[in-house]
C-alpha cells in the first residue's frame, strides 16, 4: 500500500500498551531503588526489567533468547519495552537471576491493594476469602534446589488466592517437596478465612489458626474420628446431611483442643466433609464456599496456559521467583485494566484482544524521511515502522 505524505502529523503513542502499565508506572516512584553492586552501571533498570516480563507474559515467548530477539528485532519491544542501548544476552539473565527480587515483591504487594480498592467484591458475604494451594513446576535437572524425587526436578509455589476480586494476593516458593501447610499462616491476615484441600488437613494446626485469629474451611477425611459436642439443625431434602460441633481426632493422640464446626453434604453421590471455625455462616455458605476452591485450579491452568509462567527464563531459584512475581503481576494487570475497560473479569478473549490492540496501535507509527516530512501508513497494511 503507497503512503500518504502527512506533513506535521504527530505519532500517535501505544494507547492500550500505557494503560495497561499505568498502575505500574505510578508505582514505580515509590519502589526502593534498585542499584548496581559494583562500579559497573546498571545495563537494565528495574522498569526495564518489569517490562520485559510483563511483555514475556503477554506474547508467544518460549524461551529467554527468543524474547530477546523480539527485543532487538521487532519495532513495538524496541520502542516500548527494551531498555533503551539494548541489553546483552549475558546482562539479562545475570540481572534477572540477581537482581529485582526486592522490588518485584514491593510491586506485587502495592499493585494488589490497588486492585483489591478497585475490583467489587463478588462474595461479599462470605467474608474475606482467600483460596490457598500449591503448584508444582517442572525444572531442569540443573536445578539442583529443586529436589523432588531420584531423576526428577521440580520447584513448587504457594498460593493464596483472593476469590472475592479473583486475583493473587500471596507466593512462595520451596523445591517439589516443600509442605504447604506451613504456609497458610503466612498468607491468611487475621480475620481472612483460608479455604483449603484434604491435603491441609491438620488438627493441631486448627488449634494454632483459631489461636492465631485466622478462619479456616477445610476438606478432610471421611474416616477422621471425631467426637460430637453438639449438633446443629440440617434442612431436610437439602445436600447437607450433617452439621455439628465436634473436637477431630483421637484423644490423647492428635485430637483438636479447640472445637470445630463439621458440615458434611452430598453431592452427585460423593460426600463432602468440611472443618471449619466459622459459625457466622449456613451450612449451604460453607459448602459454597468450599465449591469456590475449584477456581484457584482454574486460576493456574490460565496462568500456566495462557501467560506462559512455566516457560523458565531463569534455572537459580531467585530467579525463578523474580519470573513467578513477574507473572502474577502480569494477571493483575490484566484484571484491572479489563475492570476498567469492560466491567468484566480477566479472559482469553479480552487477552487476546488486548494484545491485538496493541499490535494495531503500532501499525499506526510514523517515520521520518530525508526531507523531514512525516510518512503515515494506515493500520492493516503489510508493513509496519516505528521510529527507534
Amino acid at each position: 500500500m503507497p503512503y500518504s505524505l502527512m506533513p506535521g502529523y504527530l505519532r500517535k503513542k501505544n494507547e492500550t500498551y500505557l494503560k495497561l502499565m499505568m498502575p505500574v508506572n505510578n508505582a514505580l516512584p515509590n519502589l526502593t531503588p534498585l542499584t548496581s553492586r559494583c562500579n559497573r552501571p546498571l545495563q537494565m533498570s528495574f522498569e526495564d526489567q518489569i517490562n520485559i516480563l510483563v511483555y514475556f507474559h503477554l506474547e508467544e515467548h518460549q524461551s529467554g533468547r527468543h524474547l530477546l530477539q523480539v527485543l532487538k528485532e521487532n519495532d513495538f519491544a524496541r520502542q516500548y519495552v527494551a531498555p533503551e542501548k539494548g541489553i546483552q544476552r549475558s546482562s539479562f539473565f545475570e540481572d534477572i537471576s540477581s537482581r529485582g527480587l526486592e522490588q518485584m515483591l514491593e510491586l506485587f504487594e502495592k499493585l494488589y491493594v490497588k486492585a483489591a480498592d478497585q475490583l467489587p467484591k463478588r462474595y461479599a458475604e462470605l467474608g474475606d476469602m482467600t483460596l490457598i494451594d500449591g503448584s508444582l513446576i517442572d525444572a531442569v535437572l540443573s536445578m539442583y534446589w529443586a529436589d523432588y524425587r531420584d531423576g526428577a526436578k521440580k520447584a513448587k509455589v504457594h498460593i493464596g488466592f483472593d476469590i472475592n476480586r479473583g486475583i493473587p494476593k500471596k507466593i512462595f516458593l520451596t523445591d517439589g517437596k516443600g509442605d504447604e501447610r506451613p504456609f497458610v499462616s503466612k498468607i491468611l491476615a487475621p480475620g481472612e478465612t483460608g479455604v483449603m484441600d484434604r491435603y491441609y488437613q491438620r488438627h493441631k494446626s486448627f488449634d494454632d489458626w483459631q489461636t492465631e485469629g485466622k478462619h479456616f474451611i477445610c476438606r478432610i477425611k471421611a474416616s477422621t474420628k471425631r467426637h460430637e459436642i453438639r449438633k446443629n439443625d440440617v434442612q431436610p431434602g437439602g445436600i447437607v446431611f450433617y452439621d455439628a460441633v465436634v473436637l477431630l481426632g483421637t484423644p490423647y493422640v492428635n485430637q483438636t483442643e479447640k472445637e470445630v464446626r463439621l458440615v458434611g453434604y452430598r453431592v452427585a453421590n460423593a460426600d463432602y466433609w468440611i472443618a471449619t471455625d466459622r459459625h457466622d455462616l449456613s451450612a449451604e455458605q460453607i459448602a459454597f464456599a468450599y465449591k469456590l476452591r475449584w477456581n484457584i485450579e482454574i486460576f493456574f491452568a490460565w496462568w500456566k496456559r495462557h501467560l506462559k509462567v512455566y516457560h523458565l527464563i531463569s534455572m537459580s531459584k531467585y530467579g525463578l521467583m523474580v519470573q513467578m512475581l513477574a507473572g502474577l503481576i502480569t494477571y493483575i494487570l490484566l484484571a484491572i485494566y479489563c475492570h476498567d475497560e469492560y466491567k468484566e473479569h480477566v479472559s482469553i478473549q479480552r487477552l487476546r484482544e488486548i494484545c491485538i490492540k496493541i499490535r494495531n496501535e503500532m501499525g499506526l507509527a510514523d517515520i521520518v524521511n530525508n526531507t523531514g516530512v512525516w510518512l503515515y501508513q494506515p493500520p492493516g497494511s503489510v508493513s509496519s515502522y516505528a521510529i527507534t
